[in-house]
C-alpha cells in the first residue's frame, strides 16, 4: 500500500474516530451525570418510602371516598375540579381507528391516544410492533379553571355520536368531549385517512370562555413517552433516539442523541417529533406552537425501555365562544420517501449526514437503492448490485489512483536506494526523493486526490445503511436482520473495545482489508512505521463496526473484493515497463524549475536547518 492509500485510510479513521469523539460527553457532563446518579439514588430511596406511604394513604382515601354518599363525594370533586367534577369518576372505554397501516386505540380517560400499532412491522422478537402502549405514553391538556389546576389526563371524556366513515376517501372520524356544563366543553376530534400514517387531530373549545381562567392566553399540551425497545440492540436504539423539531419557517434541529437535556425553544415551532431508531411520533401544528419545552431523560437499568422523551406545547386560546386548533399526528416509520411526501421536512429525521455526505445519499444512493428495491430482489443482492454501480461510477478515480501507484512502484527500487544511502538523514532523504520525483515527472500526491474524492461516498454509506428502515428484519445468508449486527457467537460477557459477540460480516471485512493492505504494502515505499499503521486501522475498525449494521460491513467487504478484481483488471491495461521507459525519458529532460508549494515548504525547512540545497 503506497503513502496515498495509507493517507486515505488514516483520513477515514480520523473522521470516524473524530465523529465518535465529538459525540462523547464532556468531562463536565460526565461529572454532572455521576453527581446526578448519586442524587437520583438518594431521591429514589426517599421516593420509594414516600410512595409506599402515599399509596397506603391513597388506597385508604379511595376506600373512604367510595364509602361516602354520592352527594359528599361529588362535593369533594367540586372542591378539586370545579365545573369538571362530574368527569372525575368513571371507567375507561376504548375505541379504535384503523386502516391497513395503523391501528390506533383511543381512551375516554384523558381523551388521548392510548396505543398505536404499526401493522406492517414487528419487533425484533417477532411480536406486534406497538409504537407505544398504555401508560408508556401520556398526553394531557393543562389550564386553570376557577382557580383550580386542571389536567385532562385525570378526567373522563364522553364519546359523541360523531363516528363517521367518509366513503369518498375512506377516512374515519371519532369525537370525545370533556364537559364543564351542558353547553360548555372541550372536544377532541380524530380523523384517520385510508392508507396513511397521518391522523388529523383538532382541539375544539365551545363556551369555555367563562370557565378557563381569564389570564390563560395559552393551553399547555404535555406529551411524554417511555420509548419501548423494538430492536436487537438497546445501545443502538439509545444512540438513535431523541427529539427533533422544526422551527416555524426555519431549520430542523434536534437534541444530540448522546445527551440528556431540557430545552425551552426560543421561537415558534411547526412540529416536534419523539424520534426512535426506525419509527417516530410527530405532533404537527396547523399553524405553530409557541416556544415549546422539550426534554430527553435517561431510563436506568431497564432492559425494555430506551429513553423518556417529553415535550410541552403551548396552544393559543383567545376566550372566544368557539375556537379550534388543528394539528396532525404522524405515527409511522422513518422512511425517507414517506416522510418527504408531507413536504414539511419530516425526512430530516433520517440521519443521512451533513453537507456533501447528505447530498450523496439524497441524490445518488437513495434514488439508486429505491430503483433496485422495485425489482423485488433480496436486499443482499441489491447491496451487491449497488456496490458494483458505485464502483463503476468511481472507476476513473480508482484507475487514476492505481496509475499513480504503478508509477511509485516503478520508482521504488531507486527510492529504496536513496533510503539506504541517506537513511540516517531524514531531511536529506526526503530532499533527494523529491528531486527524483521532479526529474521523473511523477507527483507523489497524484493518487491522493482520487482517494479524497471517494471519501464522500464511503462516509455517506456509513450513514445510509444504519438509517435505512428498508433493511430492517431483512435476512441474507446468516444475517437475520441486515439493519443490526449479524452475531454468529455471543460470549456472554463484554470484551473492552470489541463487544460481547462476533459479527461475521465485520470479521470478513477486516480480514479482506488486511489482505488488501498486505498485497499493496509489498510494493509500497512507505517506512515500517507507516506500514504498521496501515495494519492497525483495520483492527480498530473491527471493534468500531462490530455493533453496526450488518449491511454496512457487508458493503465494505464487497467493496474490498471488488477492489481486488479491479487491481487484477488494471494490470492488463497498465504496462509497467512502458511506464518505466517514460519515466527514464523524463529523467533525461531538463528538470522543471517550477516547484510545488509542498516542495517550496520542504526547502524552507531544510534551509532553516542548514542544509545545502544547491546540489
Amino acid at each position: 500500500m503506497d503513502r496515498n492509500s495509507i493517507m486515505g485510510i488514516v483520513l477515514i479513521g480520523l473522521i470516524l474516530i473524530g465523529y465518535q469523539y465529538y459525540n462523547m460527553p464532556s468531562a463536565q457532563e460526565i461529572a454532572k451525570r455521576k453527581a446526578q446518579m448519586r442524587a437520583d439514588s438518594v431521591a429514589q430511596a426517599m421516593t420509594a418510602i414516600v410512595q409506599k406511604n402515599t399509596n397506603t394513604i391513597a388506597l385508604t382515601a379511595d376506600s373512604l371516598q367510595k364509602d361516602l354518599p354520592d352527594s359528599i363525594r361529588l362535593k369533594n370533586n367540586v372542591s378539586l375540579y370545579g365545573n369538571f367534577a362530574s368527569s372525575v369518576d368513571g371507567k375507561p372505554e376504548y375505541f379504535t381507528l384503523e386502516n391497513k397501516l395503523i391501528k390506533v386505540k383511543l381512551s375516554t380517560l384523558g381523551g388521548r391516544v392510548y396505543s398505536v400499532q404499526l401493522k406492517k412491522y414487528k419487533t425484533f422478537k417477532g411480536g406486534p410492533l406497538m409504537l407505544f402502549d398504555g401508560d408508556s405514553s401520556k398526553m394531557s391538556l393543562k389550564f386553570f379553571a376557577q382557580n383550580k389546576p386542571i389536567e385532562t389526563a385525570k378526567l373522563f371524556f364522553k364519546p359523541t355520536d360523531l363516528s363517521i366513515t367518509n366513503q369518498a376517501n375512506g377516512s374515519k372520524s371519532f369525537s370525545m368531549r370533556l364537559y364543564a356544563d351542558e353547553k360548555s366543553y372541550i372536544e377532541y376530534l380524530y380523523t384517520l385517512k385510508d392508507s396513511s400514517y397521518m391522523i388529523d387531530f383538532k382541539i375544539n373549545t365551545v363556551g369555555m370562555g367563562n370557565t378557563i381562567a381569564a389570564n390563560n392566553s395559552n393551553l399547555d399540551l404535555d406529551w411524554e413517552m417511555n420509548v419501548p425497545l423494538h430492536e436487537q440492540s438497546l445501545k443502538s436504539e439509545q444512540n438513535a433516539t431523541t427529539i427533533y423539531y422544526k422551527y416555524f419557517e426555519d431549520e430542523v434541529d434536534y437534541i444530540n442523541e448522546t445527551k440528556f437535556e431540557e430545552k425551552t425553544l426560543d421561537n415558534k415551532v411547526k412540529w416536534v417529533a419523539l424520534k426512535q431508531q426506525y419509527f417516530t411520533s410527530v405532533i404537527i401544528a396547523g399553524s405553530y406552537f409557541e416556544k415549546p419545552t422539550i426534554e430527553t431523560v435517561e431510563i436506568k437499568d431497564s432492559p425494555d425501555q430506551v429513553k423518556k422523551l417529553k415535550t410541552s406545547l403551548s396552544i393559543p386560546y383567545n376566550h372566544k365562544a368557539e375556537e379550534s386548533f388543528a394539528m396532525n399526528l404522524y405515527f409511522g416509520p422513518n422512511h425517507y420517501q414517506t416522510l418527504k411526501s408531507f413536504d414539511i421536512e419530516l425526512e430530516k429525521q433520517v440521519p443521512l449526514g451533513w453537507g456533501i455526505f447528505g447530498w450523496v445519499n439524497r441524490f445518488l444512493v437513495i434514488p439508486t437503492f429505491n430503483f433496485l428495491s422495485k425489482l423485488n430482489m433480496n436486499y443482499g443482492i441489491i447491496i451487491l448490485i449497488l456496490t458494483f454501480i458505485i464502483k463503476i461510477v468511481l472507476l476513473p478515480l480508482t484507475y487514476k489512483a492505481y496509475l499513480s501507484q504503478a508509477k511509485m512502484k516503478v520508482l521504488k527500487p531507486e527510492i529504496d536506494e536513496i533510503n539506504a544511502k541517506k537513511g540516517n538523514d531524514p531531511m536529506k532523504t526526503q530532499q533527494e526523493t523529491m528531486a527524483l520525483y521532479r526529474k521523473a515527472g511523477v507527483n507523489p500526491l497524484g493518487g491522493c486526490l482520487p482517494m479524497l474524492l471517494q471519501l464522500p461516498i464511503l462516509i455517506a454509506m456509513f450513514r445510509f445503511f444504519p438509517a435505512s428502515i428498508e433493511l430492517r428484519q431483512e435476512s441474507f445468508l446468516w444475517a437475520k436482520d441486515l439493519s443490526t449486527y449479524d452475531s454468529i457467537w455471543d460470549f456472554g460477557f463484554r470484551i473492552p473495545g470489541y463487544g460481547d459477540h462476533v459479527s461475521l460480516f465485520t470479521l470478513l471485512m477486516t480480514i479482506s482489508t488486511l489482505i488488501y493492505t498486505r498485497m499493496t504494502n509489498q510494493f509500497s515505499s512507505a517506512n515500517a512505521q507507516m506500514k504498521w499503521m496501515s495494519y492497525l486501522m483495520p483492527i480498530i475498525f473491527l471493534g468500531v463496526f462490530n455493533d453496526y449494521s450488518a449491511a454496512l460491513s457487508y458493503y465494505y467487504f464487497l467493496a474490498n473484493i471488488t477492489s481486488f478484481g479491479q487491481q487484477y483488471l488494471f494490470k492488463f491495461f497498465v504496462d509497467e515497463k512502458e511506464i518505466h521507459r517514460r519515466i527514464q525519458e523524463n529523467k533525461k529532460k531538463p528538470a522543471s524549475t517550477k516547484k510545488s508549494g509542498f516542495q517550496k515548504r520542504l526547502e524552507e525547512v531544510a534551509k532553516a536547518k542548514g542544509y545545502n540545497l544547491k546540489k
